[in-house]
């Protein structure tokens, strides 16, 4: 359905890489959610009260929260689609995790607030009237909100939309939730035994956990993750299709929503090069980079020495023996400044976040390893920690 919704209603349907396109997506979605969770609403508060059950009528009112969470989704687009202004110069694309985040909080509201419900019937049980169509009901209720969690997932992974997998894992949670209603009536029914309570309790404690998972994974793009590798790798393959770019470092990619991204990255040149002639490559990638990236990119030029066998030599070693302290160690930004008494070896070492040694105690191994090559050399290190998984 909602592919079919797309074709009509979504010009340039397939051009994903578009934000219009994407917003589009996200709205279809957003409107399609709010009219499919109040039909389910309206129905299952039939069926409840008919029923007497208070897991159905707990699922019915989930429902109703779910279509204020596809409103919300609905609204998030919208505004992450607003344009840059004075008060906000990188946009409002992070809008977009917000929304996902509160949805995410609705979760956990609705589940515990059905663990408590349930935990109420426990102590003071209420029969239940089983009754047909209650049953059928909630059977076609598992298989629609089956299907919003399905499209949710696939559209959300087809744009790389956080809030729109926030609303899959909300719609699959009441997909197995309104299961384990049915199966507590089928089991009240053929058996008359009321578990309806500690089936409430139980669908609880998996909302619970869904909203907790939901939460976390909306809550990462606004504090920050390192980019995919196949982003890292896309964005390498373009820099290193320029056979003058010698090395890249420092990649930093800074991420102000969905379609939002901005790019900066050390580019290593020879330093015997034009520096006129690398300037203009180096602008070139960067608008490469735009276009085929869709993001903002900064390159600051770094020149190094390419033709001086013992520098060359040295590096190598260096960049050989550091492995030895950890293999995830590696150097950039290499050079040797050569004294009467002594030479300088200067360079910036990569330490991973979660590395144990102290700065100064890696330093202190550095010196160790360079005086293990040359007595006269003294080392001069800058510890810089990595932006990438």
């Amino acid at each position: 359905m909602i592919n079919l919704l797309a074709k009509l209603f979504i010009k340039d349907h397939k051009n994903i890489e578009s934000p219009k396109v994407r917003n589009a997506y996200g709205s279809l979605c957003g409107i399609a959610g709010i009219v499919l969770n109040v039909i389910l609403f309206a129905v299952k508060l039939i069926a409840g009260s008919i029923s007497g059950a208070i897991s159905v009528m707990s699922d019915a009112f989930n429902n109703l929260t779910d279509a204020a969470s596809s409103l919300i989704t609905l609204l998030g687009f919208h505004m992450s689609s607003q344009k840059a202004d004075k008060d906000h110069p990188f946009g409002h694309g992070r809008i977009e995790y917000i929304s996902g985040l509160v949805v995410s909080l609705l979760i956990l509201l609705v589940g515990f607030e059905l663990a408590k419900g349930s935990v109420e019937k426990m102590i003071s049980p209420e029969e239940i009237e089983f009754n047909i169509t209650a049953v059928i009901i909630l059977a076609v209720s598992i298989a629609v909100k089956g299907y919003m969690a399905f499209y949710n997932f696939k559209i959300g992974k087809k744009i790389s939309s956080a809030a729109m997998k926030a609303t899959a894992t909300d719609s699959l949670s009441d997909s197995v939730a309104t299961l384990v209603v049915l199966v507590c009536l089928l089991v009240s029914g053929i058996f008359s035994v009321n578990i309806d309570a500690y089936c409430g309790l139980a669908v609880s404690l998996f909302i619970l956990y869904s909203g907790i998972r939901s939460a976390k994974e909306t809550m990462d793009p606004l504090l920050g993750v390192p980019p995919t590798k196949e982003f890292i790798d896309r964005i390498s393959g373009i820099v290193f299709a320029h056979e003058d770019v010698k090395g890249i470092h420092d990649l930093i990619v800074h991420d102000y929503g969905p379609g939002r991204t901005m790019i900066s990255l050390h580019a290593e040149v020879s330093a015997d090069s034009d520096m006129l002639e690398t300037h203009d490559m180096i602008d070139n990638i960067e608008k490469e980079l735009r276009e085929k990236l869709l993001c903002d990119a900064v390159i600051h030029m770094d020149p190094i020495v390419t033709d001086d066998a013992t520098v060359i030599e040295v590096k190598e070693k260096i960049a050989a023996l550091v492995t030895c302290i950890d293999h995830r160690l590696t150097i950039h930004d290499f050079r040797m400044v050569k004294g009467p008494t002594h030479t300088n070896i200067i360079f910036d070492i990569v330490v991973p976040f979660d590395f144990k040694k102290s700065d100064s105690d890696i330093k202190s191994d550095i010196e160790i390893i360079v005086k293990t090559i040359d007595k006269s050399y003294f080392s001069v290190v800058n510890i810089d920690k990595s932006y990438l998984n």
